[in-house]
């Protein structure tokens, strides 16, 4: 395990237990961005690094019982934190790292990330291993319920243009590892990133 997988466990780890109540009111947020990536009924969708599991019902809902969600976090103390709150009953929970997802090739139709691209240790391999389980033609989510400026605010940091979430640094960084922006959108309210798988 790399010392990025050290830290990105440690990190959430130590603040999955109150993680929920940190952040009571983000729930329509998921659930707008879970919209965007226009599930069907009976879709397979992953929920990568799924946290808490705060995307699952509402990806639950948009695949409908007979689809399949599967939630893969690094950190079990997040996964026991989505079981505590009931939400394993809304998809499968997987400990394991997005950069060997325990998937076959094009076995799901759509991943959702929240919060996900700032914390993975290998970006464009990472990218490339989630686009290697999804469909041609799929769709992949890059969510976080507040914007970059936003958050950067929020952590007394200044924005910077070497952020990955940069439209000019993640635009290249998709098509290199298999995807293709459809959209992005960055205001206060959310982020946003929808690409597709490309064939």
């Amino acid at each position: 395990m790399s010392d990025q997988h050290t830290d990105v466990q440690a990190f959430f780890a130590a603040r999955a237990a109150d993680w929920d109540s940190r952040f009571p009111d983000d729930g329509p947020a998921y659930a707008a961005a879970v919209a965007e990536l226009g599930l069907r009924r009976g879709d397979a969708v992953l929920d990568a690094g799924c946290g808490t599991g705060r995307a699952l019902p509402a990806l639950r809902d948009a695949v409908g019982p007979s689809g399949t969600v599967v939630g893969l976090d690094l950190t079990a103390a997040m996964l026991a934190q989505a079981v505590r709150a009931g939400r394993d009953r809304s998809g499968v929970l997987l400990l394991g790292d997005v950069g060997r997802l325990p998937l076959r090739d094009g076995a799901v139709d759509a991943v959702f990330g929240a919060g996900l691209v700032s914390h993975l240790a290998r970006p464009a391999e990472d990218l490339r291993e989630l686009a290697r389980v999804v469909r041609p033609g799929g769709r992949l989510a890059l969510f976080h319920p507040i914007g970059r400026a936003a958050l950067a605010a929020r952590h007394g940091r200044q924005l910077t243009g070497d952020d990955l979430r940069a439209e000019p640094r993640l635009r290249p960084l998709l098509a290199g590892s298999g995807w293709r922006m459809v959209a992005y959108e960055d205001v206060d309210a959310r982020f946003l990133v929808l690409a597709d798988r490309m064939d």
